[in-house]
């Protein structure tokens, strides 16, 4: 804001000073020494209300100076407008993205019937996925720890239990305020439509993955539809349009942007 602008706010604090003056009978010039004391003594209070508007018209350009620049919202009920959707996006993003990769890979073999095939298998198998990799927790080589443990430990998981986890967290995250309860969330709510479908499908892949092609293709395309809901709503890019045909990074993002 242009500091001139403060201008007209000034004046009129001092017009009001001013005005305040005449009215209590108060002089802003230096009283006569020949002044009665009795005089003095009932000027007080005028000189006390002259002093206290005096200290708030003082205020008026501090509060003119800061009233136009507009504030981020931190947390609370627009947490989701402005930090919270950023954030869920550089965390879950790759995650997400990565998921979507991996579940249309399964395509072709769902079409032919094969849910033997690897890359279904692959998809559900809570050994082949690395949800958090393990980092070292010795110094220069020196392990400090108490008991002597310094090993790194990996977490694994299956795809799919990470692409649960991460849609619902990025899901949750598109929120206007936070009175909502999640379950409320449209994007919530197409997340669990689209889990209902592939919890189907997993038990089918694990119970009848040889017998059971046609089934589990209607309840997979019933589950893509779902996914393409889900996609739209956290601002990502639906399964047909060539986006997910490459590997994604799953490492949290520098930027809250489509990679």
């Amino acid at each position: 804001m242009n500091k001139l602008s403060n201008l007209p706010l000034v004046l009129a604090a001092i017009a009001g000073i001013a005005g305040v003056a005449r009215i209590h009978g108060f002089s802003t010039q230096p009283s006569s020494t020949s002044a009665a004391s009795s005089d003095n003594r009932d000027a007080l209070p005028s000189r006390r209300n002259f002093l206290a508007v005096a200290s708030s018209a003082a205020m008026l350009p501090l509060l003119t100076l800061t009233s136009g620049v507009p504030a981020n919202a931190s947390g609370g009920a627009t947490a989701g407008k402005y930090t919270t959707i950023p954030i869920a996006k550089r965390r879950y993003y790759g995650r997400v993205q990565e998921a979507v990769h991996e579940f249309l890979l399964m395509a072709p073999a769902v079409i032919k019937g094969d849910l033997t095939d690897a890359t279904v298998q692959d998809f559900f198998d809570v050994t082949k996925t690395v949800v958090v990799e393990g980092k070292k927790k010795d110094i220069n080589g020196v392990c400090t720890k108490k008991d002597g443990d310094c090993k790194s430990t990996t977490i694994f998981d299956s795809r799919y239990n990470d692409m649960k986890t991460s849609m619902y967290l990025l899901g949750n995250a598109f929120r206007i305020n936070q009175t909502k309860a999640p379950e409320n969330l449209p994007s919530v709510q197409a997340a669990k439509k689209f889990f209902k479908q592939m919890n189907k499908f997993e038990l089918i892949v694990s119970r009848d993955a040889k017998s059971a092609g046609a089934k589990a293709a209607e309840i997979y395309a019933n589950a893509l539809d779902c996914l393409d809901e889900y996609l739209d709503l956290v601002e990502l890019p639906p399964t047909d349009s060539g986006h997910y045909d490459k590997e994604f990074s799953t490492s949290v993002g520098e930027s809250s942007r489509i990679t």
